[in-house]
């Protein structure tokens, strides 16, 4: 028999989930942060998620990108998405490795031999498996994209060897990992926000950057700093996450729906990237850009003490020998 407390109680809770539900019901727009300038493949992959959650939703889930660093740069996004105030946020790897040590893997320089590798590690069990440690986080991991095949550019000479490195400024992002990569270069490892390079490479504060071709070109580096030396060092991905505060406001129908769009936005993604990549390499020669081929295996064998120090423990062993494995 119910006492007057506990009718209450349901009641309340009844009063609850029905709020819950209808709020669930209610048109939501999502959010998300990218630093990427407008009509670059990342954040049109966004907006392309927007449009397929529209379309499944009936218009009751929508998608807002905030491209160009305008809700703030990659390491200062991650913070406000874990609390729910950016809803997602499309950020490369190497920001997370700190907080979340199995993304030092995919960021390992030359862990993968060729595109084709990455994405058919990353569309795998490996893949799912890296996407849930964000879980343990307060994020949701949904799905990756490609981020190109990074090589290092300068404003002083063409490099063809780790020995043409030795002594240069060289702007790296905010990762112990990528200080080693350059480190172990022989080169002064400068890590700086992305939105601060350009200036960096006009005063001289850096000689060089590395970068894949589309952010050498969109963001213009390409004409102060003119020698771009295809070592292509890293094929990391970048990870399109969402808050988990966000994630779990909406029902289970509603968060397959989010989980669905977003893979389905890998494809348009890599669609645009394969057609930017060669655009963007096309717009940099023209612009003057001298551009020149290694030799990659005396950088590959300059890479021992960055494995030595981030592959340390037996977890991270194995992901590195499962990722080498896959054919």
């Amino acid at each position: 028999m119910l006492t007057k407390r506990s009718f209450a109680a349901l009641a309340g809770a009844a009063f609850i989930a029905a709020a819950t539900t209808s709020a669930q019901a209610q048109n939501v727009t999502l959010r998300s942060t990218d630093i990427h300038p407008d009509g670059y493949p990342t954040i049109e992959a966004v907006k392309y998620m927007g449009q397929q959650l529209e379309k499944s939703t009936n218009g009751r889930i929508k998608i807002n990108v905030f491209h160009s660093g305008q809700l703030g740069q990659e390491k200062d996004t991650i913070d406000q998405t874990r609390f729910g105030v950016i809803d997602l946020n499309r950020i490369n790897m190497a920001p997370f490795n700190n907080l979340i040590p199995a993304t030092n893997v995919p960021s390992l320089p030359f862990i993968f031999r060729s595109v084709d590798h990455m994405r058919k590690v990353m569309d795998g069990p490996i893949g799912d498996n890296l996407l849930g440690e964000f879980d343990k986080h307060d994020l949701i991991g949904l799905a990756f994209y490609d981020s190109g095949s990074r090589s290092f550019y300068n404003s002083k000479k063409a490099i063809n060897s780790p020995a043409d490195m030795k002594g240069m400024k060289i702007r790296v992002q905010q990762s112990d990992m990528f200080v080693a990569l350059v480190s172990a270069l022989g080169a002064n490892a400068t890590p700086m926000p992305f939105g601060e390079v350009y200036s960096a490479l006009q005063t001289g504060v850096i000689d060089g950057a590395e970068n894949n071709w589309p952010s050498y070109e969109s963001t213009r580096h390409f004409e102060v700093s003119k020698f771009y030396s295809v070592t292509e060092h890293s094929l990391s991905p970048e990870v399109l996450v969402m808050s988990k505060r966000s994630f779990a406001k909406f029902s289970p129908e509603d968060q397959k729906l989010i989980r669905t769009a977003a893979k389905e936005s890998v494809a348009k993604m890599r669609e645009l990237w394969d057609a930017r990549e060669k655009e963007s390499e096309a717009k940099v020669k023209a612009g003057g850009a001298q551009i020149n081929a290694v030799q990659k295996q005396p950088f590959i064998d300059a890479m021992k003490p960055v494995y030595d120090k981030f592959v340390t423990d037996a977890k991270l062993k194995d992901m590195v020998a499962s990722i080498q494995a896959v054919k």
